[in-house]
């Protein structure tokens, strides 16, 4: 075991600030084709990187630069490419194709592959559900294998490790699904008020406090399966300098990061539907005060999605219509929240509270404190046009890593928020009815909303008129 590089996760890349970008170098300029400024590596070609991605005997890359590079390559080369030509130039400059091996020189080199590859598998074992992939990684450690015993167990463990990863996360992903096409199939769509739709969110769960946490528990579980790579590979464009394909546009690998999107949907329209149900007003004040309490709730928990879309159900149009129910609420503190998630100056007060939450969550001493759940559609925002913004290849035809570092500091924030274990007890009862509870269609609504309270003006006549 001595001499093995330590195994990290990927959480240890980020120094107690958050991420560290710098990756030093003693000198300005160029270092195998590497540009540097201030001892940052602003740009590259896209060998000269994969050649600083590979182990030698004596140098290993820095954690910062393996994650940057394996989220940004895969707008340039798909990584069972990636992984091919970092398999040959290892075989190249370790001369593993000799007939007779030399020991010494891959017992220093060994330890290094086997810590790169394990980190690739940890940090993106999406990119190993491709068989070509686990084809690479075994001939390469067949290779070196034969001069160390122990490079075999360390192959089985991580293939092991990987299998069961790969497994979870696709055994979670078919509890989604199955939820998703359950709930599409036969509920959704109430286009009138039934007699009395099942149950309604009270009965289920009348505290504020334990709707919050039930809340928190959905948001992990759906973050924790999406894979960083989801972020770019949501935006990859034709890389210019290979006009012969798109990267991945066959097969956009981001089903993960939209089912968690559509859950935000689902949860805006669920409220919505919680508060135009009830036939009368006391009661449907009600529900409002209930939904404000749970809102600040996930405030406080530090959860920002759930937040949000129980804010933006409460402001869908045939909620906020209902004057008279609105007028039993105690509103002053649902425009405390409204005011956090105020969308103006791109969200700064949001960003604020954030970034305190952030900030709580690098000293917290519990899991408890260390909840971080983004307002996820923002975030995918902010990415977009970081990505937008720049341009991935500069007019000389080299990597424009400077972006990417940014890139990976977005990225890598999220990964350490969706790591994050929740600390409540689950309560199957109230989670499955956050999944399976009918909802309204947007005409269901504003039929429920115009039998509640009736049409104000011409339009709202000419609207109810038309969905009758």
């Amino acid at each position: 075991q001595e001499g093995m590089p330590q195994t990290l996760s990927p959480t240890s890349m980020f120094t107690p600030c958050g991420f560290s970008p710098h990756l030093h170098t003693s000198k300005e300029g160029e270092q195998g084709g590497l540009i540097f400024q201030d001892g940052n590596l602003t740009s590259a070609s896209l060998d000269a990187l994969i050649q600083h991605l590979i182990p030698t005997t004596d140098y290993y890359p820095e954690k910062a630069y393996i994650f940057t590079f394996l989220l940004s390559s895969r707008l340039f080369i798909e990584p069972h490419e990636l992984l091919s030509r970092v398999c040959h130039k290892c075989i190249e400059q370790q001369r593993l194709d000799d007939p007779v091996l030399d020991k010494a020189r891959i017992r220093k080199f060994g330890p290094k592959i086997l810590q790169l590859l394990t980190e690739w598998t940890e940090t993106f074992p999406y990119d190993f559900q491709e068989e070509r992939m686990i084809g690479h990684l075994k001939d390469m450690i067949h290779r070196i294998a034969p001069c160390d015993e122990a490079y075999w167990k360390k192959m089985n463990q991580l293939l092991q490790a990987l299998n069961q990863k790969l497994a979870t996360l696709s055994h979670g992903q078919e509890g989604i699904v199955k939820i998703s096409t359950a709930v599409s199939d036969k509920l959704v769509a109430f286009k009138t008020k039934p007699p009395s739709i099942q149950r309604e969110i009270l009965s289920v769960c009348s505290d504020p406090y334990t709707l919050a946490q039930q809340l928190t528990h959905v948001e992990l579980e759906r973050l924790s399966h999406i894979g960083p790579e989801e972020f770019v590979q949501a935006f990859v464009h034709k890389d210019p300098l290979d006009g012969t394909k798109t990267c991945f546009s066959e097969q956009k690998k981001t089903n993960n990061l939209e089912a968690y999107v559509k859950w935000f949907n689902r949860l805006c329209y669920l409220v919505a539907t919680e508060i135009c149900m009830p036939a009368k007003k006391k009661q449907r004040a009600q529900v409002i005060e209930f939904f404000i309490d749970v809102a600040r709730e996930c405030f406080n928990i530090g959860n920002f999605n759930s937040l949000m879309a129980i804010i933006s159900g409460m402001n869908m149009s045939p909620v906020s219509r209902l004057k008279k129910t609105w007028s039993k609420v105690k509103t002053a503190k649902f425009f405390i929240l409204e005011h956090q998630m105020d969308p103006t100056g791109n969200f700064y007060n949001y960003r604020t509270a954030l970034r305190g939450a952030a900030h709580r969550s690098l000293t917290a001493h519990s899991n408890r404190e260390k909840i971080v759940i983004p307002f996820f559609s923002l975030l995918i925002k902010d990415i977009y046009f970081l990505n937008e913004g720049c341009a991935n290849r500069l007019p000389n035809g080299h990597v424009n890593f400077e972006k990417f570092l940014e890139l990976a500091k977005q990225v890598g924030e999220f990964i350490t928020w969706k790591q994050v274990e929740c600390p409540f007890e689950q309560d199957p009862n109230i989670i499955h009815y956050l999944h399976t509870a009918p909802i309204f269609t947007e005409d269901g609504l504003y039929l429920a909303s115009y039998e509640s309270e009736s049409p104000e003006n011409q339009t709202e006549k000419d609207r109810w008129k038309s969905l009758r």
